[in-house]
């Protein structure tokens, strides 16, 4: 497999008050297309950071990120943005739905920016996550697990190449948790889709291809 993401010597910091906070301290590391990278850590070890920085959202300070021979940091912020919305997807622990557009909306926000929106792939992505009888419900009238099913679904309208998902787990039991990281897991395998997940779960990390440790913003281990 050919490696699609590759970041080269990370590093990032924060400021706080007087004090300067170093999250990531020259992280190198390379994502072949169609791989489950799960990247772990205790809180505060610089795990989402990096996933926000391997995703072009989160500008490094020094290093580099290529992204199908594309160096994000270095081209314009339009194109960026361009790039992320055709050949990038993204679930957050939070779902960000936004309240008074129903399941379907939500879902065809990211293709209606790309100006392709497509009601019936829309409603065969909600189909395929479960949701073939809550198309049109806002997400109030949804469970957590619901919601973050649309967020899965929104996020793989636009055909992404990469799926990024942070603690997509987070605000779940642990019964619905296993059964997002499983459908993350077959909507991405199914279409050799890279998948980079951010989770303080070792458990449900271990299904993935590969699993990732972050400890004080270096890469600790590899399995």
């Amino acid at each position: 497999m050919s490696i699609q993401l590759k970041a080269e010597n990370l590093e990032r910091s924060f400021r706080i008050s007087r004090t300067t906070i170093q999250v990531l301290r020259g992280v190198s590391l390379g994502i072949s297309s169609g791989e489950a990278v799960f990247l772990c850590g205790a809180s505060g070890a610089g795990k989402t950071t990096l996933l926000y920085t391997l995703a072009g959202l989160e500008t490094p300070e020094s290093g580099s990120v290529e992204f199908e021979g594309h160096s994000l940091y270095t081209m314009g912020s339009d194109r960026l943005t361009q790039l992320r919305n055709s050949r990038m997807g993204f679930v957050f622990q939070s779902y960000f739905l936004l309240p008074e557009l129903t399941a379907l909306e939500n879902v065809l926000v990211p293709s209606m920016i790309a100006g392709k929106a497509s009601p019936e792939k829309g409603i065969e992505l909600l189909k395929r996550v479960g949701l073939a009888e809550r198309l049109h419900h806002l997400p109030a009238e949804l469970s957590g697990g619901e919601q973050q099913r649309v967020a899965i679904a929104r996020a793989l309208i636009n055909d992404p190449a990469i799926l990024f998902a942070d603690e997509p787990t987070g605000n779940l039991d642990s019964h619905t948790g296993e059964a997002i990281i499983e459908l993350l897991l077959g909507v991405t395998r199914s279409e050799n889709r890279t998948l980079v997940v951010v989770t303080h779960d070792e458990h449900l990390a271990r299904r993935g291809d590969r699993l990732l440790r972050i400890e004080d913003g270096r890469l600790a281990s590899s399995q």
